[in-house]
């Protein structure tokens, strides 16, 4: 989805002005298109109008559901997701306001080693890598990487996945590409591992299959499944009570400082 909307607006970010001055632009353009198509007077007003009625319906329903969103996420908590599909993996993200993070990939099946832990706390934020067992039973301790600002990005990205303030920019934005697209957003309800959520579905034009994202009670990510991919990642469990040592360096880590990126000529 984030390929066929991306363009509508920036991650983490959604200004009402930035907005609104969007949507004046999008309508304008459409006017130009449908002045280029033959189709003036009357013809551009019907068109416009329907346009806009589609936009205002998604975005109703879209509001709705970024509102649960807003009004939840307390200031500590840790949640344990999964993703289905061949390559299965967990993946629990903690926060701990504010500046407690965590956040784990584990591949099912693999070894530590291949999984990604990044842990950011009052000293910095780390990438690790936990120890890897060789075939006698021995292996290298655990060990850090402190990164540096200008690699922060890249992980910032993952943690920005799973806020609320991300999927609602995205969302918000996503109503109205949604609705010059002539595309179909719509609310539901499901529950999954014991968890009920409320959901918004897209139907777009030319995919087959449905779109779900799905936010729980406590206003946090809890489903989304793309249409057409048989893979979705849903909540498996949730606790306001995160043990301090997710926001810890594994024990006796060795901890190293990636050089900032210099640049050239």
């Amino acid at each position: 989805m984030r390929a066929r909307y991306g363009s509508a607006g920036a991650l983490g970010t959604s200004p009402t002005s930035a907005l609104g001055r969007r949507y004046a632009a999008s309508v304008a353009a459409v006017v130009v298109a449908l002045s280029g198509l033959g189709l003036t007077g009357c013809g551009i007003v019907a068109k416009v109008r329907n346009v806009a009625h589609a936009v205002e319906a998604n975005k109703a329903t879209i509001d709705a559901f970024t509102t649960k969103m807003e009004s939840g996420e307390p200031p500590k908590f840790e949640v344990t997701y999964v993703t289905t599909g061949s390559s299965p993996a967990k993946i629990v993200y903690a926060v701990e306001q504010p500046k407690g993070l965590a956040f784990t990939d584990t591949p099912s099946g693999a070894s530590s080693a291949t999984s990604l832990d990044i842990v950011v706390n009052s000293s910095g934020e780390y990438s690790c890598a936990l120890s890897s067992s060789t075939g006698s039973g021995s292996g290298s301790g655990p060990s850090c990487q402190k990164v540096q600002p200008v690699s922060q990005a890249t992980e910032n990205e993952i943690f920005d996945f799973y806020t609320p303030a991300h999927w609602v920019a995205f969302l918000r934005d996503f109503s109205i590409a949604a609705g010059f697209a002539g595309d179909k957003v719509t609310s539901s309800t499901m529950t999954v591992n014991g968890f009920t959520m409320s959901c918004v579905d897209f139907i777009a034009s030319g995919v087959a299959g449905t779109s779900t994202i799905c936010t729980t009670a406590q206003g946090i990510l809890g489903y989304v499944k793309v249409a057409s991919d048989t893979t979705s990642f849903e909540i498996t469990s949730y606790s306001t009570s995160p043990p301090a040592s997710l926001f810890e360096l594994p024990p006796g880590a060795t901890v190293t400082t990636v050089p900032t990126p210099t640049t050239t000529s």
